[in-house]
């Protein structure tokens, strides 16, 4: 057994030791409850631009993104465009792939500040809902069979527009990768903590449970939630296994 197949061993298992850690559980759902409340995601950039995420999803889907190798990663929501040059960034290191950024409104100085950046010969962007059909359309341009596709949402958040995102970009995701729907978490916090339209009830994860009841090619990789404990994207993380 080489260095890395021990270290492998040895992270599995104590992944699987955290299932039954209840203080280590108990901490981290305090954790995400109270960061979530005083804005956390919104304290980190990447290379110069905003990402608003948690830098413990952003090293899983640096993972993903490694052992996957896609050629296109599609995301929903594109804000400063910090995720779209971290995803381009690690696509540079590994040498190949693009990302296409989808937003309904790319405000002109986040998309001249994404232009400017060194990462967005590996970026694309288009504007419009990412669930009107003429941008599917569109994004079907940019995709051809020979492709192995990774899917990231994190758009609006409703309940109905997640479940339709997801019946539309779940095709383009290959075998063996995966449909990453964030913000899943704001099921498991405290209601009416959000102004916006999503909520207790109506967000990412209700729509994940629903697709899944429509649709068995794929799965939550518990692993991925087991390991992180800290994550925006609780059951979000959808490995295609048909």
């Amino acid at each position: 057994m080489n260095s890395q197949e021990k270290f492998n061993q040895e992270r599995i298992k104590r992944i699987a030791e955290y299932a039954n850690n209840e203080p280590l559980k108990k901490a981290a759902s305090e954790f995400n409850v109270e960061s979530n409340k005083a804005l956390y995601s919104y304290n980190f950039s990447w290379m110069g631009r905003p990402i608003i995420q948690y830098p413990q999803d952003m090293i899983a889907m640096q993972e993903l993104l490694w052992d996957i190798k896609p050629d296109l990663l599609i995301e929903t929501g594109i804000a400063h465009g910090g995720s779209l040059i971290y995803y381009a960034s690690i696509m540079e290191l590994i040498g190949k792939g693009k990302v296409l950024g989808i937003d309904i409104d790319i405000r002109e100085h986040n998309k001249l500040a994404i232009e400017a950046h060194p990462m967005y010969k590996r970026i694309d962007m288009i504007e419009g809902s990412s669930i009107d059909l003429s941008i599917i359309e569109q994004v079907k341009s940019h995709v051809n069979d020979d492709m192995t596709i990774m899917v990231s949402l994190d758009s609006n958040h409703t309940h109905d527009h997640v479940l339709e995102e997801l019946k539309l970009y779940s095709p383009f995701v290959t075998l063996g990768s995966y449909c990453v729907v964030f913000d899943t978490i704001v099921e498991d916090m405290p209601k009416g903590m959000y102004d916006r339209s999503w909520d207790t009830g109506n967000n990412p994860k209700t729509a994940v449970w629903e697709f899944l009841k429509q649709c068995n090619d794929f799965e939550i990789d518990n692993s991925i939630d087991n390991k992180l404990l800290i994550s925006v994207a609780p059951e979000g993380y959808l490995k295609r296994i048909h």
